[in-house]
């Protein structure tokens, strides 16, 4: 099995229900964390990774998306006229990331699905897999460490994290062994089992999984044998559940913290704690915290 992961997918045809009315003429993937849109994030968490083929499954009322990673030249050249080299750069740096590929997915039909319609693209080799709702921010990217497992596995690996038991059910979870790696048994673990939102009291760990991914091509045909489930959507864990039968999955308790973008208070969150990071904003919007009557 080749190891060389060139291509990430991200799945961005959601309608964002849970961000109306700002999400009626927009993608939610472009809401802006401060003055970068979410799904930029992720992927320059891809190229920080050594992945620079980037694969964005979109649908209807999306093209802000591809507008986004596009070269604009009227917007350049007046920024040159107007010698704004700062800002020009930064528009240029979008467009010359990375390589990116569009593909519609015309119902959105559930993650499995969405990966599923991305087949011809990625082809025959490994792939990653990144939800950019989930903005991780860690020393070494996230994908990287995901990277770095699959390398020296022989399986998929995905990404967990520890989630409180109160808090377990919203999630899927992962049972788990521990397997021995870089000398340590609590970062690797190898995939038993895996249960969708389970009840409080009833996950068999903590270890909730996360939006990223390293996959085999093997996924597609496991996704081509799964059945809808909840509301007519093919889920990727069905489709890892049955890649298990053929061969390991892995789970990796990556390093960094995450932040759930697609909800609005994990997107506050996000915002303010990136702004207080920067050495542009930090420091006057800690002031302003402070002076807050709270």
């Amino acid at each position: 099995m080749p190891k060389n992961v060139r291509k990430a997918v991200f799945p961005a045809a959601g309608l964002g229900t849970r961000f109306l009315p700002a999400t009626k003429s927009q993608p939610k993937e472009m809401l802006p964390l401060v003055d970068k849109p979410i799904i930029q994030y992720g992927v320059e968490e891809a190229h920080a990774s050594g992945i620079d083929n980037i694969i964005i499954v979109t649908g209807r009322g999306k093209s802000a998306i591809e507008d986004h990673f596009d070269v604009s030249f009227e917007l350049e050249h007046l920024l040159k006229k107007r010698n704004k080299q700062t800002e020009l750069e930064l528009v240029r740096h979008i467009s010359d990331l990375i390589h990116v590929s569009y593909i519609r997915q015309k119902e959105a039909l559930g993650l499995g699905h969405a990966v599923a319609v991305a087949r011809e693209l990625v082809a025959e080799e490994p792939f990653a897999v990144v939800l950019a709702d989930d903005v991780i921010d860690g020393e070494t990217p996230c994908l990287r460490q995901l990277k770095d497992a699959y390398e020296k596995v022989d399986g998929a690996v995905i990404a967990v994290m520890e989630v409180p038991s109160d808090r377990i059910s919203a999630y899927g979870v992962a049972a788990v062994e521990p397997v021995e790696f870089n000398g340590t048994n609590d970062r690797l673990f190898r995939v038993t089992d895996l249960v969708e939102k389970p009840a409080a009291g009833e996950a068999p760990s903590n270890l909730a999984i996360i939006g990223r991914y390293v996959l085999p091509p093997e996924i597609f045909g496991c996704l081509d044998r799964i059945e809808p489930g909840s509301g007519g959507e093919l889920q990727l864990t069905d489709g890892l559940r049955l890649l298990m039968e053929e061969g390991p999955v892995y789970a990796y308790r990556f390093e960094g913290r995450r932040y759930d973008a697609g909800d609005k208070l994990g997107f506050l969150k996000a915002t303010v704690e990136f702004a207080l990071g920067r050495d542009d904003l930090g420091g006057a919007f800690r002031e302003y915290l402070k002076g807050l009557d709270l």
